[in-house]
């Protein structure tokens, strides 16, 4: 078993709020991240698969087709739009990146697993400091 990381940036708008729960206790639970006028982060997002080594390329996945799948099921999705407003997949989530990266599993394994490999994980740096993975 072999393990193969394709890392990708993007930019995001977010906003951490339920619309059940008042603004004041939306500020009391998320803090700034509650900011009614949203606010932002210049994510990096892991992406990582597994599987055997195919004999005849001497690749697990051809790593311009994995950058391909990343880029058009997620890239293109996500890089400057905001996550609560313009984003498909994360409609009537909260915007957390631990969701974001369950969305983001959900949006690529079935493309993974079509291309002949398996989807070992999903790490998503919301800042240089936090991150938050994901295995499925």
């Amino acid at each position: 078993m072999i393990y193969i990381t394709r890392k990708e940036s993007f930019n995001a708008a977010h906003k951490l709020a339920r619309p059940d729960w008042s603004e004041d206790h939306n500020l009391e639970v998320y803090g700034k991240c509650a900011n009614p006028n949203w606010h932002g982060h210049n994510y990096q997002l892991f992406v990582t698969v597994k599987g055997e080594i195919n004999p005849e390329t001497g690749f697990l996945v051809d790593l311009k087709w994995l950058k391909m799948i990343i880029n058009e099921h997620i890239i293109d999705k996500l890089d400057h739009r905001n996550l609560n407003l313009d984003v498909d997949f994360m409609k009537d989530k909260l915007a957390s990146t631990e969701n974001l990266a369950i969305a983001i599993w959900e949006q690529l394994l079935p493309h993974i697993t079509a291309g002949g490999a398996q989807l070992h994980s999903i790490k998503i740096y919301e800042t240089e400091n936090n991150f938050v993975e994901y295995f499925g």
